[in-house]
């Protein structure tokens, strides 16, 4: 069976024209405006940007942390499957597994997590069939629910 492979060069390279147009008119407007030039490219050059780095990321954890608080039938069911975790640290590991690409990625990896509960320190517990089924479906409820989480922030 022959298999065809695109060739995406031309676009690639139309690509690395345009961004290196943009490069030279940026090195450009610097020498020709000095530090005003920033005020071309950025909003809000004088604002409190620098004081809030960072923020984003603690208010996306504490919407989860809210989330797993909340009487939400997904949240009720990660709570009593990861009953010995705090909330912020489930949070922190949520947060993790969608720093994967794939949708496909990130449900294993929320899957992963939540069978977390059920291992025991470096031996793993045998997880039946049914439960393995019933870890997927949540971990694909619960990504659902903080995909819409990060929509909101």
């Amino acid at each position: 069976m022959v298999r065809e492979i695109k060739n995406d060069r031309p676009s690639r390279f139309e690509k690395f024209l345009r961004h290196l147009g943009e490069a030279r008119k940026l090195q450009d407007d610097i020498l020709k405006y000095g530090l005003a030039a920033a005020d071309l490219y950025c909003e809000d050059v004088d604002g409190d940007w620098l004081e809030t780095w960072g923020d984003e990321e603690n208010t996306f954890l504490e919407s989860v942390v809210s989330f797993l608080e909340s009487d939400d039938l997904v949240a009720v069911r990660v709570r009593k499957q990861l009953k010995d975790k705090s909330l912020p640290e489930i949070a922190t590991e949520l947060e993790k597994c969608l720093s994967f690409g794939e949708e496909e990625e990130r449900i294993f990896a929320l899957k992963n997590v939540l069978v977390g509960s059920v291992t025991s320190g470096s031996i793993y517990r045998d997880v039946s069939d049914d439960d393995e089924i019933d870890l997927l479906d949540l971990a694909e409820e619960l990504l659902e629910k903080l995909t819409h989480i990060c929509g909101e922030n």
